[in-house]
C-alpha cells in the first residue's frame, strides 16, 4: 500500500483538534515533502524522523517521493509531537508494518535520532478531548506523557519508549517481531487509571508559623470561606507574603474535575508534574512580568499566569510596581473567570478562575506611618505627600473596586515575635472554611464570590436595620454598586462562618471594615 493514514491530535488553546497524518509514496525524483500548515519544529520532523528510522533498523524509502500531508490543511500545528505520526505513517506506506490496524489507536510523540521517545506537552489535554466519548480510541504516548494522559478516567493510553515498541504492535501477519532495543520489556504498556490520593494537608505551610496577626489571618479566613480577592497593605517584614503563601491551605480539596481543569492548562503550558496533582497552585509572577505574561499571548496563544493559577491562588507582591497595562489586564478576567486571546490569525479562551491575594507597600520607602517610641532608631518614612499619591495611584480604581477585602497588615514588635506562641493552625482554619463553604453550597450551589444578580438578592437579603446602615455607609463613602454588592457578599460570608441564617448588622459592620481605603489614593 503506497498510502497511509495515521491519527493524531494538534493542540489549539484548551482543545486538541484530531489531526490526519496522510504519507504518501510516489516513483520520482526523491524528495521528502510535508504540507498542511506546519510550523518550523513539524517541518524538521523530515531530519528527526529519517534518522529515527535508519536507526531503529527499519528501511527508509530514501529514493521514493515522499509527501505528508497533516489534515486538515488550515489549522495550525505546532511542536515535535507529529513524528510518530510520520514515521509510522512512512513504515505503513512501504509496507514494513500494518497501517490497517492504525483505526483504533491515536499517536503523539517526538523523536530522538536514536528513535527514543521524548514527552510531549499538552498530553492531558489530548486524553480530554476523549472523555466520555464513545468507542474513543486508544492513545499512544512517550513515557512521562502517558501517565499524565492517563489521569483522565477511562482513557485507554499505552506508553511506548521507543520507535520499535509502537512498530512491532503493528507487524504485518505473518511477520516476527525484530529485535527489542535495550531494556525495552515494559517498552510497551497499558497504563491504567490510578489517580494519586488526596493533596495532604503538610503540603502547605501552617499559618501557625506567623506570629500574631490576628486581623489579617481572619480576612484570609474570610477570603477563603467565600471564595474572595484580597489586598494586603504593609510596611516591609510585616508578614504579607509569608501569610499569602499560606493562603492556599485553608480552601477545600480540589475535586477531580477541577483537578483535570487546572492540570490541562499546566499540561498545555509544559509545566504539569505529577506530583502537583490535586495541588491548589499558588503563582507568584515577579513584578516584572508583561501584560502577555499574565494573561497569556503569543502565537499561537499561549495561557499566562492567570490560567496556571485557575482553581488556585495568584499572590502579586509589590502590586504597584507592575507594569499598569499588565495590572489593568486582569479586571475583565476577575469578572469572568476566563480570557479570550485573540490574535489575526486565530483565539483561544482559556480558564482563569483564580483568587488573587495582593500585597503592597503603603508608600515608595515602605514606612509611611511606621509608629516609633521615644529614644528608638530606626527606619521613618521620608516620602512626601506627592510621591506617596504618584506610587498609590499606580493601582487604578477600577482594579481597587474589584478586590474585596482590603486590609492593613502592621509591623510586629521584637517581644511579640520571639516570645509570642503559635496561633491556631492551618487545620483549624480549613475547617471552619470547609464548613462555610459547605453552607454555602447546600443554599445557592456556588461560593459567596459567585453570588450576582438575583441570586444575590435572594441570599443576601438584609433586614430593615442591616440595609439602613448599609445604604448610610455606602452613601457617606459614595461606594459603586460593584463596592456595595462585594460587601453584601462578604457580609454573607462572615455570616456562614458564625453560622448565621440571616445577615445581621454586626456581619455588615465587619464587612464595612475590609472596604475601607487603606493608605491608597
Amino acid at each position: 500500500m503506497r498510502l497511509s493514514l495515521v491519527q493524531s491530535r494538534a493542540l489549539h488553546g484548551l482543545q486538541a483538534p484530531c489531526v490526519t497524518v496522510e504519507v504518501h509514496l510516489a516513483n520520482g525524483l526523491p524528495s521528502f515533502t510535508l504540507v498542511g500548515l506546519a510550523d518550523v519544529e513539524v517541518k524538521e520532523a523530515r531530519e528527526r524522523v529519517r534518522s529515527a528510522l535508519q536507526n531503529s533498523g527499519f528501511e527508509f524509502p530514501s529514493n521514493q517521493r515522499i509527501t505528508v500531508n497533516l489534515a486538515p490543511a488550515d489549522l495550525p500545528k505546532d511542536s515535535g509531537r507529529f513524528d510518530l505520526p510520520i514515521a509510522l505513517g512512512i513504515l505503513a506506506a512501504s509496507g514494513q508494518i500494518d497501517g490497517a490496524r492504525f483505526k483504533d489507536y491515536e499517536f503523539a510523540g517526538e523523536l530522538s535520532l536514536s528513535g527514543a521517545l521524548r514527552p510531549i506537552r499538552g498530553a492531558l489535554v489530548m486524553g480530554l478531548a476523549l472523555y466520555q466519548k464513545e468507542k474513543a480510541p486508544s492513545l499512544v504516548l512517550p513515557p512521562e506523557s502517558a501517565e499524565e494522559a492517563a489521569l483522565v478516567p477511562d482513557a485507554k493510553v499505552y506508553r511506548a519508549r521507543h520507535l520499535r515498541d509502537v512498530a512491532d504492535q503493528f507487524c504485518l501477519a505473518g511477520a516476527s517481531a525484530s529485535a527489542q532495543p535495550p531494556n525495552s520489556q515494559d517498552g510497551w504498556v497499558r497504563i491504567s487509571h490510578t489517580p494519586l490520593g488526596w493533596a495532604d494537608d503538610t503540603f502547605y505551610p501552617d499559618l501557625a508559623e506567623v506570629k500574631g496577626q490576628a486581623g489579617a489571618k481572619r480576612a484570609l479566613e474570610i477570603a477563603a470561606a467565600g471564595g474572595h480577592s484580597l489586598l494586603m497593605v504593609g510596611p516591609p517584614g510585616s508578614g504579607k507574603s509569608m501569610l499569602a503563601l499560606r493562603f492556599a491551605g485553608l480552601l477545600p480539596p480540589l475535586s477531580v474535575q477541577e483537578a483535570l481543569e487546572a492540570a490541562s492548562v499546566a499540561s498545555l503550558a509544559g509545566r504539569f508534574q505529577l506530583s502537583q496533582w490535586l495541588v491548589r497552585a499558588t503563582r507568584q509572577p515577579h513584578h516584572s512580568a508583561s501584560a502577555v505574561a499574565l494573561v497569556g499571548g503569543g502565537s499561537p496563544p499561549r495561557p499566562g499566569e492567570i490560567s496556571l493559577a485557575h482553581h488556585g491562588v495568584l499572590f502579586l507582591d509589590e502590586l504597584p510596581e507592575f507594569p499598569r497595562a499588565a495590572l489593568e489586564a486582569l479586571r475583565e478576567p476577575m469578572e469572568s473567570g476566563c480570557v479570550t486571546i485573540s490574535r489575526s490569525a486565530q483565539s483561544a479562551e482559556f480558564p482563569a478562575r483564580f483568587q488573587l491575594i495582593a500585597a503592597m507597600n503603603p508608600c515608595p520607602c515602605g514606612y509611611a506611618g511606621h509608629a516609633r517610641s521615644p529614644g528608638q532608631s530606626g527606619p521613618v518614612c521620608r516620602c512626601t505627600p506627592d510621591q506617596v499619591h504618584r506610587y498609590s495611584s499606580k493601582v487604578s480604581g477600577p482594579l481597587l473596586d474589584r478586590i474585596d477585602l482590603h486590609i492593613e497588615v502592621p509591623s510586629q514588635s521584637a517581644a511579640l515575635l520571639l516570645n509570642a506562641p503559635p496561633g491556631e493552625s492551618t487545620a483549624i482554619l480549613k475547617k471552619r472554611c470547609q464548613h462555610a463553604r459547605a453552607i454555602a453550597s447546600h443554599r445557592q450551589g456556588c461560593s459567596n464570590q459567585a453570588l450576582s444578580g438575583a441570586a444575590l438578592d435572594k441570599h443576601a437579603a438584609l433586614g430593615l436595620e442591616a440595609l439602613a446602615y448599609i445604604t448610610q455607609v455606602a452613601t457617606h463613602f459614595a461606594w459603586s454598586g460593584r463596592s456595595s454588592h462585594r460587601v453584601l457578599k462578604v457580609a454573607r460570608t462572615i455570616a456562614d462562618l458564625a453560622q448565621c441564617t440571616n445577615i445581621e448588622t454586626a456581619h455588615i459592620a465587619e464587612a464595612v471594615q475590609y472596604r475601607r481605603s487603606v493608605a491608597v489614593h
